[in-house]
């Protein structure tokens, strides 16, 4: 048998279109020979130098709520190896976002009482002990995509075994099954062809986890 193909994926847990990609892309697993590798990326370093530019709500969110969650993750890979990371972001996103609990103190708490992570994890909310591994781990991330993104960043090996790095793809709900399967085929074949940078338009339609 053919080993499966690795799919790098880095995330912020804060990110509601980090987390329908990534409840796609685990549906992908199911249907494609692919093999997902988690990383921590953090919206609060992406935009720590522009906040000035943002509108007041986000630079808020960034300012006030970015910070611990990604902390608290990023020991967690640290001190527990980083195979903790996806059952981890899955229990983080079910409650960040389909029960909406919010992202504070006693969420991420109960998220890791949920994949049996001691609770001292949290004692690093507010440190940074682990601050140049979460930058280290954001910065491999962008390095391979460019800075003019956000998250998710998803990497894959390219026809000549170099990764291709992309951001998204942004789309609501996460597409199950077969459609799951066609839209990866399809990123697949856009993001390996030289010269191709990008597909947009404007999204009329916010995160919908009514199927996750």
């Amino acid at each position: 048998m053919s080993e499966k193909t690795p799919v790098d994926f880095w995330f912020d847990p804060l990110c509601p279109w980090a987390w329908m990609t990534s409840r796609w892309v685990l549906e992908v697993e199911k249907v494609r020979d692919i093999e997902v590798r988690w990383h921590l990326m953090s919206l609060a370093v992406l935009n720590e130098d522009k906040l000035d530019e943002l509108p007041e709500q986000y630079r808020e969110l960034l300012e006030t709520k970015a910070w611990g969650p990604v902390r608290v993750v990023i020991a967690a890979q640290e001190e527990h190896g980083a195979e903790v990371l996806g059952d981890l972001y899955t229990a983080l996103g079910t409650r960040f976002h389909n029960k909406d609990e919010g992202s504070g103190k006693e969420t991420v708490a109960a998220a890791l009482k949920d994949v049996g992570l001691p609770d001292s994890l949290m004692e690093h909310w507010d440190g940074t002990a682990y601050e140049p591994q979460l930058r280290a781990s954001h910065k491999e991330g962008i390095d391979k995509v460019g800075q003019e993104v956000g998250t998710p960043v998803i990497a894959v090996p390219g026809a000549d075994g170099e990764q291709i790095a992309f951001f998204g793809p942004v789309v609501t709900p996460a597409p199950k099954g077969e459609d799951a399967a066609k839209l990866w085929d399809g990123t697949l074949a856009v993001a390996s062809v030289p010269g191709f940078y990008e597909i947009k338009r404007t999204r009329t339609k916010g995160p919908d986890f009514s199927n996750l």
